[in-house]
């Protein structure tokens, strides 16, 4: 299975002269924990960094002296974010975050630009329900043997 067929085409990005405060009301507007970073050029975006509450959290409400209202998403972003081709497999895109030890990957096309983004939560999700399918399969096959099979002592 490809990732594009899973991720989410639906993205929260932000600029990163984006204010922090704004960037956290886009988080609660959308849902989510994180935001792609992008820069646009030509009207194409490609992701330069991911904002995470837990970046908001660790690296300015805990820091002593930071004011959130006088910083923007690119001072506190992380930059180079870790990312995965859309054409890519399902175990390609595991192996990615547990290298970059990410939640989070924007999927990005052959160009670099941004296509959607695919999260821990959906890959647990397709490989759960596939893991069931197998599982399924694994009975069916056991209850077939059982009744194809004659007892021991006994002919066809």
């Amino acid at each position: 299975m490809r990732i594009k067929e899973i991720c989410s085409r639906a993205v929260a990005v932000a600029a990163r002269s984006t204010s922090l405060r704004e960037a956290a009301h886009l988080m609660r507007e959308h849902h989510v924990g994180a935001l792609v970073v992008i820069d646009t050029k030509e009207g194409v975006a490609r992701p330069v960094g991911m904002l995470t509450d837990r970046d908001i959290v660790v690296e300015v409400v805990a820091a002593t002296g930071a004011d959130p209202d006088t910083l923007t998403v690119g001072e506190v972003m992380s930059g180079e974010p870790a990312t995965v081709a859309e054409d890519l497999g399902v175990f390609e895109a595991v192996e990615v975050m547990c290298d970059r030890a990410v939640r989070r990957l924007p999927v990005v096309a052959a160009d670099g630009r941004l296509v959607g983004i695919i999260t821990l939560d959906d890959l647990l999700r397709v490989l759960s329900t596939e893991l069931a399918g197998l599982s399924a399969a694994l009975q069916r096959a056991g209850r077939r043997e059982v009744q194809r099979r004659a007892p021991l002592g006994k002919s066809l």
